[in-house]
């Protein structure tokens, strides 16, 4: 499986190998660099020939990086290799002289080539922790297609701006069962329509968790596994709806593994960025709208925020799941017309997204279906839900907000439909989106389910449940969902 950057459509040397987590050119690079430090160590018959190769295949490979984008994980590589050049290359041009060649004593050589090697070494080091995401080949019989919309609520206005005429907008990115695209056709820019729409995404994220943008650049490279406007499947049949929002300060983008795979299963997936609250909203007008909603320092103070920014949230889910309805009415016209089935509609979301999906399904009835992902539930308790409801949640250590599970049970015990919450042993908060996929495999941080299985498991439990809940034939998340983590049910009627 390999994994085109964005912008590299001049062949497989751009693409990044799964594990090791460079491309064929850097790795070329790589292999130059520590060619040409071991060189020194070589018979010196040997020395001459491993040298020119080295400096050629590192030189040439480091010409092209320059081209197609040289990654600041390499920089130390090509670093310890300008430090070990002049010593390698000196010797054989004095020999080709005639001139008496010249080596250091092993003993003060030694040292500066360990140092080149350890220097080097960073590279692929830093490459591993902070990759170019590679992600997951969808598991279901559809291909995916994509494509993002804007919408404006005539009917709310803005809340985070004094201007009275500046009406409530969204931006929208669905995920949809596709028709198969031709071999070789690009596929979309991970985090934006464009790669300056996800390097402005990617700055604002890593701002947002005090990193420097750089240092993540990764997810800006990446491209995932849909096609932007692929023609949908025309195999008949209507798709039941997924709506989704993510977590405070995140974007629509951020579940994309998630999403496509529920796309390739016949779901249609509309994921929200909600502007001044997503770190970075790129509008149609090209105007960005980044954050406004912070922490205040105090815990009962940000209880309140936290309840009003959920409630603007599920306002918004709310408006999508109308415009999705008058999208499949022909509404305007759309390829999606007639395909959407929005009486099997789900509402779901990641963190204070999950918050919000709780709120969405308690006030709009049209919702059939509710998937909390890992979110403190925030806001009124009543009324009480009345749709089956699944909150996934990482595994409770001591270091768990002690408030979050009483919580979140008491708004799964008061339901008036079965509800279940599925906690997944190795799991922690950032396993229920893309992040496993590029950050570094810190446990506390992404938990311990590792890159591979994290979109695996979290997508897999949240079909089981929706394929039970949604589909045709209902079936029973119970016999299902303990393949994915430690199942409780709660029944209706059964608690005070």
């Amino acid at each position: 499986m390999w994994r085109r950057t964005p912008g590299a459509d001049d062949g497989r040397v751009t693409e990044i190998i799964p594990g090791l987590s460079m491309s064929p050119l850097e790795i070329l690079a790589l292999l130059g660099a520590v060619a040409l430090v071991l060189a020194r160590w070589l018979p010196p018959a040997a020395r001459p020939r491993v040298t020119i190769a080295a400096g050629a295949v590192l030189v040439l490979s480091a010409l092209l990086l320059g081209v197609v984008g040289i990654r600041w994980q390499l920089l130390p590589v090509l670093a310890g290799a300008a430090f070990a050049l002049p010593f390698a290359v000196l010797p054989v041009l004095r020999r080709r002289a005639g001139r008496p060649a010249w080596r250091a004593r092993w003993w003060l050589a030694l040292p500066g080539s360990v140092a080149c090697v350890g220097l080097i070494a960073t590279g692929p080091a830093a490459a591993w922790a902070f990759p170019v995401p590679v992600f997951p080949e969808p598991t279901g019989g559809f291909a995916v297609g994509t494509r993002v919309v804007q919408w404006t609520d005539p009917h709310r206005p803005e809340t985070f701006t004094a201007d009275p005429d500046d009406l409530r907008t969204v931006v929208v990115q669905l995920w949809y069962p596709a028709q198969k695209s031709p071999a070789g056709t690009q596929r979309a820019q991970y985090l934006g329509r464009t790669a300056q729409e996800a390097r402005t995404v990617s700055d604002a994220l890593a701002r947002g968790v005090g990193l420097p943008g750089f240092l993540v650049d990764g997810p800006a490279r990446a491209r995932s596994r849909s096609v932007f406007d692929a023609p949908v499947d025309t195999g008949g049949g209507r798709f039941p709806v997924v709506l989704f929002s993510p977590g405070s300060g995140g974007v629509r983008t951020q579940n994309t593994a998630w999403a496509e795979e529920l796309a390739s299963h016949g779901y249609v997936v509309a994921a929200l960025d909600h502007p001044y609250d997503s770190a970075a909203v790129v509008l149609a007008d090209d105007r960005t709208v980044t954050t406004e909603t912070t922490s205040s320092g105090d815990p009962d103070q940000d209880e309140k925020l936290a309840a009003g920014w959920t409630a603007i949230r599920a306002a918004d889910l709310s408006f999508v799941l109308t415009r999705l309805d008058a999208l499949d009415r022909g509404e305007p016209a759309d390829p999606l017309t007639g395909r959407l089935d929005t009486g099997r509609a789900a509402v779901t979301g990641h963190s204070m997204g999950g918050a919000a999906a709780l709120q969405a399904a308690r006030q709009d009835h049209r919702f059939a279906a509710v998937v909390d992902l890992d979110g403190y539930p925030h806001g009124p308790a009543s009324p009480a839900l009345d749709r089956p409801a699944l909150a996934l949640t990482q595994s409770i250590t001591p270091a768990t907000d002690p408030r979050y599970l009483p919580r979140l049970t008491e708004a799964l015990d008061h339901g008036t439909a079965t509800s279940y919450r599925l906690t997944i042993p190795g799991a922690g908060h950032l396993t229920f989106m893309d992040g496993p996929l590029y950050l570094p495999p810190v446990p506390s941080v992404v938990g311990s389910l590792g890159r591979t299985r994290s979109p695996r498991v979290v997508a897999g439990a949240t079909l089981a449940f929706l394929d039970a809940v949604l589909r045709d034939t209902p079936g029973d998340p119970a016999g299902a969902l303990p393949a994915y983590g430690d199942l409780t049910v709660h029944h209706p009627g059964t608690n005070p």
